[in-house]
């Protein structure tokens, strides 16, 4: 991802799109034959020497024209004719962001087969569902793989439109209206690097296309940080249901030598937050006075390589840490257990309504008998059979029916064939 950003790969695209439109030109009769041959044969540039020229000139594509023409002799005046700086930035931009997409959609794959994996792991490893951190009622840690998997998937399908919205490139001249160069230059120069021609454009290709892209970097980070706090919080002493692998030789404080920390989540989470921040940038970028100003120039320098660098780095990280991941199933089914099986009070809720018992009356039964067995750690199971109205519409055998753990577990099939279709 690194080399996509280095300043041989960027004026390669330069040149390339220099080269291509003076072919486009030759075509038509508008640059000599033998000229266009001259500069397909000669035309390069040198980065130091660009690096040279712009201390002068304060300017980094005529740095770049005054290099490649250094090279080519005086058929480099043929080059650049009737184009603009951004004709050449923004379309260049945009192969950088496409390739840096390719590498991303890689990631993403990456990722996506580990979940898939780790979902049919543990489809039906029990452990209890929360909801606002309180536990609710039993799921499987292969349903909450098998979430993550879903929400990667919708990720995937936005990289891949926020790659077509990028791949879109220009050559209208100084502000969009083709005024010393002919369209067909633009159609040809596009279609040969599989750009789609911004169909109108000022003096740049519009920066809606590129807040799109990196609020869609910025929605695959927001994921990777709620997926790294959910491991931050099963990783808790108090839960310790699934923690990160921790490496022989690994230290996790400095101070106390126990500590065994989520520094790889905790590391997510916090570079998330800057994806986020890159994303803010971008859809600052959209307001622009009239055709253009520059001051987009200067932001998408730095979060073009960042945002594609930094979760480049973030999904490679999250796939390893999501193979390596250790789960603990009986501790899951330790701290199921913890409440004394209140997790079973809608299944007792429903029978009674069953029963003919009103929604409200039934209510009022179950959750007196959990709140007791909440606060005096009776199990909720024995209050129930003690209770003389639960007795009057249950007996023990239907009840012991409704504490069947598997009762959880009867549609976790029909999720896992509606996400993942026939297991390969």
């Amino acid at each position: 991802m690194t080399a996509i950003w280095s300043p041989g790969n960027r004026y390669r695209k330069w040149l390339d799109i220099e080269i291509l439109a003076c072919e486009a030109m030759a075509q038509r009769g508008e640059i000599p034959m033998a000229s266009l041959k001259n500069i397909q044969e000669k035309a390069g540039f040198d980065v130091n020497r660009i690096d040279e020229i712009e201390k002068t000139t304060k300017h980094d594509v005529i740095a770049f024209l005054t290099s490649v023409t250094e090279k080519v002799g005086e058929d480099g005046r043929f080059i650049h004719m009737g184009l603009t700086s951004s004709d050449i930035l923004d379309t260049s931009l945009a192969l950088l962001l496409r390739e840096a997409a390719d590498i991303l959609i890689e990631d993403l794959d990456n990722l996506i087969a580990t979940l898939k994996k780790k979902a049919f792991d543990y489809k039906n490893t029990l452990m209890i569902g929360r909801s606002h951190g309180i536990h609710a009622e039993p799921i499987t840690f292969g349903l909450k793989m098998a979430l993550w998997y879903t929400e990667m998937e919708r990720n995937r399908a936005r990289m891949i439109r926020a790659r077509e919205t990028i791949n879109t490139g220009k050559l209208s001249g100084a502000v969009g209206t083709f005024s010393f160069i002919d369209p067909s230059i633009e159609t040809y120069v596009c279609r040969k690097l599989g750009l789609n021609p911004a169909p109108v454009s000022s003096q740049i290709v519009q920066r809606d296309r590129h807040a799109e892209y990196f609020t869609t970097l910025a929605i695959i980070a927001s994921s990777l940080d709620k997926f790294s706090q959910e491991i931050r919080l099963l990783q808790r002493t108090e839960v310790r249901e699934a923690e990160e692998y921790f490496s022989p030789g690994q230290k996790g404080s400095s101070a106390m030598p126990h500590k065994r920390n989520p520094v790889l989540s905790e590391n997510l989470s916090g570079l998330s937050r800057l994806m986020r921040s890159y994303a803010l940038s971008a859809m600052e970028d959209v307001a622009l006075w009239h055709e253009r100003d520059i001051s987009h120039s200067s932001v998408e320098r730095v979060i073009g390589p960042d945002a594609t660098i930094l979760l480049d780095f973030m999904l490679s990280r999250f796939t390893g840490l999501i193979a390596k991941l250790v789960v603990y199933p009986e501790q899951m089914i330790a701290n199921l257990q913890m409440t004394k099986g209140v997790i079973f009070s809608q299944m007792v809720l429903l029978k009674l309504i069953e029963k003919g018992i009103s929604r409200e009356g039934a209510y009022t039964i179950v959750q007196r008998n959990a709140m007791r067995s909440w606060q005096e750690g009776i199990e909720f199971r024995d209050l129930l059979l003690q209770d003389e109205e639960v007795n009057s519409h249950l007996s023990p055998n239907e009840l012991a029916a409704v504490f069947n753990i598997e009762n959880f577990l009867r549609h976790v099939d029909f999720i896992f064939d509606r996400v993942f279709g026939a297991r390969p």
